[in-house]
């Protein structure tokens, strides 16, 4: 592992560490702050304020007091200043990008891909303002026109996780200001610091007082049951894990209230006898080492054909171990910290029950000495389907592989329906991965996954022109694409008698 020495990111020290509420910093009524740590250094980056629930429901009524006029604002207005704040960000890629990985740990450059990524959901959602539309048709019997209009679903609680600091944030914040929602937005407090950064540009960008409200917090439980319970907001959007999902849906039964919720995943990546397997260990490199593994995204169960086992088991072993990890600030750095302390002992628990039920270790598997929360690129070879890392999220850098199919038979056709059987084998269903040189196997076998998204001979699905979500398990609506702005509207039909 490289080691560096610390520094301090001077960016850091021009973010206001207070709630953003009204157009104005101001810090928690109770005075408290908490300490935002750099991951890689175990150094405190900076205090930020700490809210309880009557700061949220300050936020909140803020939010619903500017809801009407708010709503009123033109779409063309709307558009601009998410093209603005889209153009802001793209000018401080570097310095939005520093802020991240003090942060959160990932490499710089990686930071800057997320970035550059961020700022296009509002560019997108500018375009999607100016598109908002409706319908006009006219009953059966003639008697009446239908119209069909959509407005603001009103005041919107946004919650955010630690791993896509920005991505998370714009993913929400760009439909809501596209669609006319003011907002109370709660960033995880493990990564606050960034979202902080993005109200600023928001403010810069022209958007007006009260439209945008942010909360910290490290009691997130009062803040957000405060607002759930408020009978002021309208429709909470949530991405975490699917306990805290559930908790929610069940709060937002209280007031029927509107939900999206992007929740946990157990994504199976699936290598066919007939794979490139160069291209599927390109795929899986990024399926499982983007973020260092911490993405609901991530492959967290790799079944590979017998006929191929070997072969793809070796190539990947090979690019794990040769990948840098140290301070993600450091030019060159591949993979950086996990976010923290608790993080490390998951993934270090879950490498050792497997290993405890025969699985072999290929490479990593060994937690270096700090500082830092740093654990090594890992592969798992002969995995034992029971283990506890094939029905949990591994959210780190380790690769589990499990075998599939009879090496002596590549083109019995049974192997597709035993590892679908082992893929569709779990509560959730985010996203899957499938590589095969056959076009109808891809086909069947992508229609016969239970996923919301499927990357086909690719460990990419994410972007901002796609609905990104999940089925079972991992969720409800769309985020992105031409769903995203709908989940933030409501429908309203209007009844016009015609005149004869």
């Amino acid at each position: 592992m490289t080691t560096v020495e610390s520094r301090t990111v001077p960016s850091i020290e021009k973010i206001h560490p207070d709630l953003y509420i009204d157009g104005a910093w101001t810090p928690a009524a109770s005075g408290k702050r908490f300490d935002v740590v750099n991951p890689a250094t175990e150094e405190v980056l900076a205090r930020v304020a700490d809210a309880d629930a009557a700061d949220a429901r300050r936020a909140l009524q803020t939010a619903a007091d500017h809801q009407a006029q708010w709503a009123a604002t033109a779409p063309r207005a709307r558009s601009e200043i998410l093209y603005r704040a889209h153009q802001l960000i793209m000018g401080r890629v570097d310095e939005i990008a520093s802020v991240m990985t003090a942060e959160m740990g990932k490499p710089l450059a990686e930071a800057k891909g997320e970035v550059a990524y961020g700022a296009e959901f509002f560019r997108w959602f500018a375009e999607e303002a100016v598109r908002i539309g409706g319908d006009h048709t006219t009953t059966g019997d003639g008697g009446n026109r239908i119209i069909v209009t959509k407005q603001p679903v009103g005041p919107c609680i946004l919650i955010t996780p630690w791993n896509f600091p920005l991505a998370m944030g714009t993913r929400k914040i760009g439909p809501a200001i596209a669609a006319g929602c003011t907002m109370v937005f709660k960033p995880a407090e493990l990564t606050p610091l960034t979202s902080l950064v993005l109200a600023d540009i928001l403010t810069e960008a022209g958007l007006p007082a009260g439209v945008l409200n942010v909360v910290t917090t490290t009691d997130p439980s009062a803040v957000v049951t405060e607002w759930m319970d408020s009978g002021l907001a309208r429709k909470v959007s949530f991405t975490g894990s699917t306990e805290v999902g559930k908790t929610l849906l069940r709060q937002a039964a209280g007031t029927v209230m509107r939900t999206s919720m992007e929740l946990g995943g157990n994504a199976p990546f699936i290598v066919c006898a007939d794979a490139d397997l160069p291209r599927a260990v390109d795929g899986l490199m990024i399926a499982k080492m983007r973020n260092i593994g911490q993405a609901c995204t991530a492959a967290n169960r790799v079944f590979v054909h017998r006929s191929v086992l070997d072969e793809f088991t070796g190539l990947l072993s090979d690019r794990m171990a040769a990948l840098e990890v140290g301070d993600g600030a450091t030019e060159g750095i591949q993979v950086g910290p996990l976010v923290e302390p608790k993080a490390v002992a998951k993934v270090e628990s879950l490498v050792d029950d497997a290993v405890s039920r025969g699985a072999s270790l290929r490479c990593g598997g060994t937690r270096p000495d700090g500082p830092g929360y740093f654990y090594p690129p890992t592969v798992l070879a002969d995995v034992d389907p029971a283990a506890d890392l094939m029905s949990t999220e591994i959210f780190g850098p380790v690769a589990a592989i499990v075998g599939f199919g009879d090496a002596g038979h590549p083109t019995d056709p049974a192997a597709d329906d035993e590892v679908l059987a082992l893929a569709n084998d779990t509560p959730w269903g985010l996203v899957g991965y499938l590589f095969s040189q056959d076009a109808d196997r891809l086909e069947r076998m992508s229609a016969a996954l239970e996923v919301g998204m499927v990357g086909i001979n690719t460990g990419l699905v994410s972007n901002p022109a796609a609905p990104f979500g999940g089925i079972k398990e991992s969720g409800l609506g769309r985020e992105g694409g031409r769903l995203g702005i709908e989940e933030f509207l409501d429908v309203k039909y209007l009844a016009v008698p015609v005149r004869r």
